[in-house]
């Protein structure tokens, strides 16, 4: 299970959240519901970022986090690929230049920018949620093993808000639901999600469009296609460590996006699969459904998009790029030389 989904889907799936109430309508700049409409939850008290320090001569000049960025060229044809984080920390998008140079560049040269989704479909995907995660009345101790519902029980039973939702929600929406307490208990915010961030620099420049690499019923159907089996390995997983051993990977994930390296991300989530799985063949079955199959069809709509002399900013999840299944190594298969920026 990649840890993106330990971290509140941080690094693959935006239009993938759970319906809390009140039930709000997700933004095209937002992927992930406002801490308000989380039942139960607390946000920790705000810190200052380290990027807001300040020293004896006065404040640190902050600057953007470096973030996966690669660039791919077949002949005439460019596409540049960003590796995101839909939910994140303001310290890495300084507000001066909240990207590097090269990236701005590419952005600036870019006439479409793809993301997963478009900002329409991101817009009505919280109904999509709902009508396919949330059942009329409460099903989930049902369909799961009694062991399973108990360890969710009890690790939902400060919050008797969440648990009464997560009560009628399917496996893999319950799934999405802890991962969200995860992600916003490690300090990270919807509004600071790279897609969001990107969006406030692209549509600045006239002319430009913002296309889906997926439609929101394929990207649903990623999900609501899983088996039962499928759907209890994913939360089977999210339970496995306690809540702190959760924020603590999705602390060491950010740091690793910081740093920029796909192949190293991608490595280290392997790992991570590894020790959680409770059964390793259902947990890269579900792998190949929510991550593999869609880095095909996301090459595969890049090509449609892109053209000679017109580069393609493509941005997608992190753990969609690295590895040898991932976005980079795809598109090498198809002649295009990858670099680092």
């Amino acid at each position: 299970m990649p840890a993106a989904r330990a971290a509140g889907a941080a690094a693959r799936t935006p239009g993938m959240q759970p319906p809390l109430p009140p039930m709000s309508r997700l933004t095209p700049r937002s992927a992930a519901p406002s801490t308000n409409a989380i039942p139960g939850f607390h946000p920790a008290p705000a810190v200052p970022s380290y990027a807001s320090g300040t020293t004896a001569g006065g404040p640190v000049r902050r600057q953007p986090a470096r973030m996966p960025f690669y660039v791919a060229t077949r002949g005439n044809v460019t596409i540049y690929l960003l590796g995101t984080l839909h939910v994140g920390d303001p310290a890495d998008y300084p507000p001066g230049q909240p990207f590097r140079k090269p990236i701005l560049a590419a952005l600036a040269a870019s006439p479409i920018m793809a993301l997963e989704l478009s900002p329409d479909d991101l817009l009505v995907s919280q109904d999509d949620v709902s009508k396919y995660g949330v059942c009329r009345r409460p099903c989930l101790p049902g369909l799961l093993p009694e062991p399973l519902w108990q360890k969710l029980e009890a690790r939902l039973r400060g919050n008797p808000d969440a648990l009464a939702e997560i009560r009628k929600m399917r496996p893999w929406l319950a799934s999405l639901l802890v991962e969200t307490y995860d992600s916003l208990s490690a300090g990270l915010q919807t509004e600071y999600g790279t897609e969001a961030q990107l969006q406030n620099v692209f549509l600045r420049w006239k002319g430009r469009r913002i296309v889906g690499l997926e439609t929101l019923s394929e990207q649903m159907r990623a999900f609501t296609y899983l088996t039962l089996a499928q759907q209890r390995e994913m939360l089977a997983q999210d339970l496995a460590q306690t809540p702190a051993q959760n924020v603590a990977d999705m602390q060491t994930l950010l740091r690793l996006w910081r740093v920029g390296d796909a192949d190293a991300i991608a490595a280290w989530e392997s790992a991570r699969t590894e020790k959680l799985a409770h059964d390793r063949r259902v947990a890269a079955s579900v792998d190949n459904r929510i991550v593999y199959e869609r880095n095909r069809r996301f090459v595969q709509r890049m090509q449609q998009y892109v053209a000679p002399n017109k580069p393609l900013f493509v941005a997608v999840g992190s753990l969609h790029l690295g590895g040898p299944k991932g976005v980079l190594q795809l598109l090498r298969q198809r002649g295009f030389t990858v670099d680092p920026d």
